[in-house]
């Protein structure tokens, strides 16, 4: 059974095409317009090992905003798609990823529940031709699209490229494990019944 979903939305500042394939090999396809957000997007699919096009056509003249935020919330409507019903699967992940000076931990609960929490910050107000006040925005986008409790944690890092590589793919380790199908879970991880 294929987890995949392709999703697309259309604004006056964004027109977005995602295609996410939850268990795939890390194959990436990105047009975003900005260089190192498409950087970004490729360590989530590799290290994921999710498939993952990603076609934008954002207000760049405008700046980074529109386009980094509206990719975040498709793509999370892509995770919580290609997710489906959640039965059999893992739901929790959690990751400590180290990058040179950098040492970032995220955790993901596919509760249903949005919620997004970080201490995350950037010396550097831009990393190549992405605003760094964006990130907190994609991923607050993300994680109240796809209704899940994402948090992150910086232990340590001086360099803003590298603390914000290790969010992406420790992001993407996390939400690995949190989607993995365990043959133990008949049903939800949930006493509730749903999530």
């Amino acid at each position: 059974m294929s987890r995949r979903a392709e999703i697309e939305r259309n604004t006056k500042e964004t027109k977005i095409k995602i295609a996410l394939e939850l268990d795939g090999t890390g194959k990436a396809e990105l047009h975003s317009g900005i260089g190192f957000f498409d950087h970004m997007l490729d360590g989530f699919a590799r290290h994921g090992l999710f498939d993952l096009t990603v076609d934008v056509d954002g207000d760049l003249d405008v700046d980074c905003h529109h386009t980094v935020e509206d990719t975040g919330i498709v793509l999370g409507n892509a995770i919580r798609e290609a997710v489906g019903d959640k039965k059999g699967i893992r739901r929790y992940g959690s990751c400590i990823l180290p990058m040179d000076e950098a040492l970032v931990l995220c955790a993901v609960d596919l509760s249903g529940r949005p919620y997004y929490v970080s201490d995350a910050s950037f010396s550097a107000p831009m990393i190549g031709d992405l605003d760094t006040e964006t990130i907190s925005e994609f991923f607050y986008a993300v994680s109240y699209s796809a209704a899940i409790n994402l948090h992150f944690k910086v232990f340590s890092g001086s360099n803003s490229h590298h603390i914000c590589e290790a969010m992406f793919k420790a992001f993407a380790k996390a939400l690995d494990a949190a989607v993995a199908v365990d043959p133990r879970i008949t049903d939800v991880l949930s006493t509730k019944g749903s999530l």
